[in-house]
């Protein structure tokens, strides 16, 4: 490096971790956390992103900013609602409340009438089961997929073999490249494929029964639709099978709804799922209950004993702040997620239209998505405000973070997802990002 180089000014790490502002930093901030700030800001000005000059003002200012984690708040404009990129439903704010309660010491596995143990998630379980009349008992584990990993694996127990008799088009892959065939298979259990890709039969399920036959699984696609030439089993007619040879179904919907919503008419529910005699049904919270993180399996007493049971079930387990946040969720009315779905036409238009008058820019019709495995190709028409590509970064990168869709050359704001309340933070970061492009 050249003696003349301003580089080589940058302050030592010792000379910077003795200056009174990070001193100060210290008292909620620990040394591990400090020193990789120092370094961050350090590396940006060797690297010329920012000026030698601004080392000392860069790490103050990161160091008075710093928040709890390093996870960034976003607004979600991209119509997308349960989009597993930002963390997938929002949570209520009476589901948010709940978390804040029970952060600290909670009843969580304690009568405290009897003063003495008591099991886990009674609220939740008990939130469950008024939500869902047709199960006679519930189980919460940590998602989906550990839902349907726990039944295999138990009712596989339970069973004289280890196959699963499942059909070839509903063997589905979902985000990231997880595919339900591989989670299942890792249990040791052996999948028997029937049917096509396009069309199964009731006569295919019954053909592959036999004496290594553990359960009867249907699976929702919820991420993908076949049209055309097509055929499926429907829950009642794989119920009556599966009674008739003493198997266990399973059900695994997704992001299924508790009870039939007019927004989303071919999307299946739980309720219907149970009363057309599935003994289990696993869905996630996360998704269209618009809760947090977690699988939630809904059914029969004995099978749904049968998971809980299992020694993987310790394993699988939820926490504290997961079962307030779902029995919260269950048990008000509205959520984000519910409000997005069926929000008032007229009104994001209007608000669409005062953004875009606001910002110099057009309006343009846009259709928002389910998501997350979600009614997949069923749209949700409304509108956004058409703004030039590469204003999606500005707004990703800003305060506060806006996540927008780039589609076809063209960066698209969509507030159905965001809250009212936020419209001005929105018409805010689009000013500035519009301005440094005139710059």
């Amino acid at each position: 490096m050249d003696a003349s180089d301003p580089r080589r000014s940058i302050p030592r790490t010792d000379r910077l971790l003795a200056l009174p502002d990070v001193i100060a930093a210290g008292e909620h901030l620990n040394q591990a956390t400090i020193k990789a700030l120092v370094n961050e800001v350090q590396t940006a000005a060797r690297t010329g992103r920012i000026p030698v000059a601004e080392v000392v003002p860069t790490l103050v200012s990161r160091l008075g900013t710093r928040t709890a984690s390093s996870l960034t708040p976003v607004l979600n404009a991209t119509g997308i609602l349960v989009h597993t990129n930002l963390g997938r439903a929002p949570l209520s704010p009476a589901a948010t409340r709940a978390v804040t309660e029970a952060a600290g010491y909670v009843d969580v596995e304690m009568d405290l009438a009897a003063g003495k143990r008591s099991k886990r998630g009674t609220g939740a379980k008990a939130a469950l089961l008024r939500a869902c009349p047709a199960a006679e008992d519930a189980l919460v584990v940590n998602n989906g997929a550990a839902g349907l990993l726990l039944a295999v694996t138990a009712l596989r127990g339970a069973a004289s073999g280890g196959e699963i008799v499942v059909s070839r088009g509903e063997l589905i892959e979902i985000g990231a490249g997880f595919r339900l065939t591989d989670l299942m298979t890792t249990t040791g259990a052996r999948l028997h494929e029937v049917g096509t890709t396009n069309r199964t039969h009731l006569a295919d399920y019954a053909e592959a029964i036999g004496e290594d036959t553990s359960c009867l699984l249907k699976v929702h696609t919820s991420n993908f639709r076949v049209e055309g030439f097509t055929a499926s089993v429907e829950v009642s007619e794989l119920s009556g099978l599966a009674t008739e040879h003493d198997l266990p179904l399973i059900v695994d919907l997704g992001s299924g709804l508790f009870t039939p919503d007019e927004a989303l008419p071919d999307e299946p529910d739980i309720d219907a799922a149970l009363r057309a005699g599935a003994d289990l049904v696993i869905v996630s919270g996360d998704k269209l209950l618009g809760g947090p993180q977690a699988g939630i399996v809904l059914g029969r007493a004995e099978a749904v004993q049968t998971l809980a049971e299992h020694p993987l079930a310790r394993a699988l387990r939820t926490d504290k702040l997961t079962l307030a946040a779902l029995e919260a969720t269950i048990t008000h009315t509205a959520n984000p997620i519910h409000d997005a779905l069926h929000i008032d036409p007229d009104r994001l238009r209007a608000r669409t239209e005062a953004l875009a008058e606001a910002a110099g820019a057009a309006v343009v019709a846009h259709d928002g998505r389910v998501g997350g495995g979600g009614a997949p190709g069923v749209p949700l028409p409304g509108w956004a405000v058409e703004l030039p590509e590469d204003c999606a970064a500005g707004l990703r990168l800003g305060e506060p973070a806006v996540v927008a869709r780039v589609h076809q050359g063209r960066c698209l704001v969509d507030l159905r997802c965001v809250p009212e309340a936020d419209d001005e933070s929105i018409a805010a970061a689009i000013a500035r990002v519009l301005d440094r492009r005139h710059d």
